[in-house]
């Protein structure tokens, strides 16, 4: 009896040495399944600037770009890996382009005729998308939608502007970017022209409310996000922002106050990727590191952007990883600090894939990395149910409740 109560108390500890390698791959098959099961929503994927920059034409020759590719951080092929269903499209403005005397307009049709014109050319793929229920429908077909948000208001010079846009499927709109616009004063710039929102600002942010365009948050200065929260009948989004108790010195991100009065309004911080907008000891570590690159680089006479160059680069990139990027696991910390805040129904996705260049965390390098933030999210102890809301569930409340308010 003694001899077997011994054989069996070893049979149970070798279990339990086992159970945690068990446990995670159950875990992440179980986080596959899911980023295949719900859709994912991305609040903000910067693909039409980026195909922009290389001279993306609609011709036959470049139809395999958003298909395949090992540029940037998106295409179809790792999207569908991902199970990312649909990312919003960044109709993204230059801060540069508000001194032209259509304030972008002419950049923000390019880039929405090739959004649209990329649905066209792969039906079977992609779809277009200016409502929850157009995702849903796209989703069960198979496609992937290419809902689109404009950044930067700054084509928005009169307010008949916003009908033209929202007829065109614009459905957010970052109201700045980089700089103060005629609508408000953004986190980035220091001039405080109007100390929030401009009269303009009030008006915009009323008709948004008027038309069923959400309101995004994302870059304006504090004063303008509580005048802004003042002023909407409508919830808000921030489509691609983090916690600013992360990076103290970033007035980019949110603050605990903020997060929690977009929680009060009903809207949705959707958390930033980018290394930068997680740690900002990271952010510290990357300017002495690139420092201490270009330092080296002199010594050989060379410029970072020296072809001769690019493999050191790389070998020191490879080598100093650890301090140069943050991981999957502080992008779940953004998440838990704004549940902690604001509630489980109040936080989504903005990835800014594409968008803020090679400063992706360890673990999300590019789309088809959202079921490593779901395995950490399970690990955590988050249920289905709460990540389906981080998924897309919390996002297409506030898109239906704006939808209400608008009478659509």
């Amino acid at each position: 009896m003694k001899i077997t109560f011994i054989l069996l108390f070893t049979s149970m500890i070798i279990s339990m040495l086992a159970q945690p390698s068990l446990s995670e791959d159950a875990l992440r098959k179980q986080a596959d399944e899911l980023a295949h099961r719900f859709i994912i929503v991305d609040g903000h994927v910067d693909l039409p600037y980026r195909l922009s920059v290389k001279n993306f034409r609609l011709t036959k020759e470049f139809t395999g770009l958003p298909i395949q590719t090992d540029e940037g951080d998106f295409d179809y092929v790792r999207a569908k890996k991902g199970g990312l269903s649909a990312p919003f499209m960044s109709i993204y403005i230059p801060s540069s382009y508000q001194q032209q005397p259509d304030g972008g307009k002419s950049l923000a049709d390019s880039l929405m005729e090739m959004v649209v014109g990329i649905t066209k050319m792969h039906p079977d793929k992609f779809g277009t998308a200016n409502s929850p229920d157009d995702i849903e429908k796209n989703f069960a077909a198979g496609k992937i939608s290419l809902p689109m948000g404009m950044e930067n208001g700054a084509p928005i010079l009169k307010i008949k502007d916003l009908t033209y846009f929202h007829k065109k499927g614009i459905r957010y709109i970052t109201l700045t970017h980089g700089t103060d616009n005629l609508i408000c004063d953004s986190s980035y710039d220091t001039t405080r022209t109007h100390n929030g929102l401009s009269p303009f600002g009030r008006e915009v942010a009323m008709e948004m409310n008027r038309l069923g365009i959400m309101v995004d948050i994302s870059h304006v200065s504090d004063a303008a996000f509580y005048q802004v929260i003042g002023v909407t009948k409508a919830p808000v989004i921030a489509s691609h922002s983090s916690c600013r108790s992360y990076t103290p010195d970033f007035q980019r991100n949110m603050s605990d106050d903020m997060i929690q009065a977009l929680g009060k309004n009903g809207g949705v911080i959707m958390i930033n990727f980018g290394s930068t907008f997680l740690d900002g000891n990271v952010v510290k570590s990357r300017e002495a590191m690139r420092t201490k690159l270009l330092t080296m680089l002199e010594a050989k006479g060379l410029e970072d952007k020296d072809e001769a160059a690019k493999p050191l680069v790389k070998q020191f990139t490879e080598e100093n990883r650890d301090s140069l990027y943050a991981d999957v696991e502080m992008v779940a910390n953004h998440i838990d600090h704004a549940v902690k805040l604001a509630g489980i129904d109040h936080v989504g996705l903005g990835s800014d894939y594409d968008g803020v260049g090679d400063s992706l965390p360890t673990g999300l390098k590019d789309v088809s990395a959202y079921p490593n933030l779901i395995y950490t999210l399970l690990k955590r102890g988050y249920s289905e149910e709460d990540i389906s809301k981080i998924c897309y569930k919390n996002l297409f409340r506030v898109w239906r409740e704006v939808e209400r308010i608008a009478g659509k």
